[in-house]
């Protein structure tokens, strides 16, 4: 398994300047709506408002994001021939999707971009063929090596 890389963003703890427009609305006296997830009722005598909690910043993209990336859509293309030409290993494939997920996906937003790209490799599939032909057979075959590579590549580089 990769190990994750985990870095520390200094920004999170520097306070943010209002944007422009907000300013201006302040300024001008004119009410802003509620930020979603706010209190909209007066808060009851003896209660605290509490204001939401803002969401920490994305730390910056791993250096092998765009490979993982790429490994995560070929999975999903797998995913998707594997069961369409009745190969034994189909099930497996939404199965190391999700080990890769509960070991990568470190934030909601990554997790996103890589269930999308699993998702885009699914689809891309799934629109074209009905049937197992052999160009799916052909393409089954050069994304089991280009897979390979990848998963060697990313474990040689970044940890195993």
């Amino acid at each position: 398994m990769m190990r994750r890389i985990v870095l520390i963003a200094l920004l999170a703890s520097l306070p943010f300047a209002q944007p422009p427009a907000a300013v201006a609305q302040q300024r001008s006296g004119a009410s802003q709506a509620a930020p979603q997830g706010a209190r909209t009722t007066p808060a009851k005598p003896g209660e605290a408002q509490t204001a939401p909690e803002p969401t920490p910043p994305e730390p910056p993209a791993a250096s092998y994001e765009k490979d993982l990336l790429r490994l995560s859509e070929i999975v999903g293309s797998l995913a998707f021939l594997r069961t369409l030409c009745s190969a034994p290993d189909a099930t497996e494939w939404p199965k190391r999707m999700q080990a890769l997920l509960e070991t990568e996906g470190t934030t909601p937003a990554r997790r996103e971009r890589l269930a999308g790209a699993y998702n885009r490799g699914y689809r891309g599939y799934a629109l074209t063929y009905w049937t197992c032909t052999p160009s799916a057979a052909e393409a089954t075959l050069r994304y089991l090596q280009e897979g390979e590579r990848l998963s060697r590549d990313l474990a040689g580089r970044y940890g195993g």
